[in-house]
């Protein structure tokens, strides 16, 4: 009498692609293909909003309410910076669905920032840049024991924060490929720690996240990213 899933929802925006998790309210991944071409824009962030995500049904969505007094931030996983093509790009990087609680000071604001210009920057040295970023919820061991453990915000209870973020970054040039994966907590980071610190292999953040990426490619033809261009923040 009918599949009750579990339902992820696949959403196709302007400048990226995105599955929904409806039981944590939180994206499982969103993918970006990024060139300088499209990268250009004048589309401006301080016309866009916040909004709840309406090809949600409701008791599914995270909601604006949420978030607020939550002391996280609603952090992008397609940056604002990369939508600048167009108004209706910009706004669609506001919606909920691509968002999750993600530590403001120190993180959002500030290294996560970071990282997210340093895959942008990537266009300038490589012809395509492909990027896919998600949430993790990795276990912690206490008393001899593993847990997972999360905050969960919103009154009642609602949108799962994270315990940690990724990003999966493709490079092309030519027939060439380089592929790498970073790991991040969901916490303040000193601006001065470098981003190799968080360097894994690509199959650590498949594991974890319960994803494959870039299954098409045949890995041994692959390069790692750091070893083809400088991991570093400028």
């Amino acid at each position: 009498y009918g599949y009750p899933g579990p339902v992820s929802d696949f959403l196709l925006r302007s400048r990226y692609a995105t599955s929904f998790n409806r039981a944590l309210r939180n994206p499982n991944w969103v993918a970006e293909h990024l060139t300088l071409a499209n990268l250009n824009g004048t589309a401006d962030r301080t016309n866009a909003d916040f909004k709840e995500d309406k090809d949600i049904p409701v008791m599914f969505r995270a909601h604006l309410k949420d978030y607020y007094r939550s002391g996280f931030d609603r952090g992008h996983m397609c940056p604002a910076a990369d939508a600048k093509k167009d108004d209706q790009a910009m706004k669609e990087t506001f919606l909920l669905t691509n968002m999750t609680p993600q530590v403001g000071v120190g993180f959002n604001r500030n290294y996560w920032a970071y990282l997210e210009a340093f895959v942008r920057d990537l266009t300038k040295s490589f012809d395509d840049v492909y990027c896919i970023s998600g949430p993790l919820y990795l276990p912690v061991q206490e008393d001899g024991k593993w847990y997972v453990k999360y905050q969960v915000i919103g009154n009642p209870p609602n949108v799962a924060v994270p315990t940690h973020f990724f990003k999966v970054v493709l490079v092309k040039q030519g027939s060439d490929f380089s592929l790498g994966a970073f790991a991040l907590p969901n916490k303040a980071i000193d601006n001065s720690t470098p981003l190799t610190d968080f360097d894994v292999p690509v199959e650590t953040v498949e594991k974890a996240a319960g994803l494959v990426f870039f299954d098409k490619l045949e890995r041994t033809s692959v390069t790692p990213l750091c070893s083809k261009t400088k991991c570093s923040f400028k």
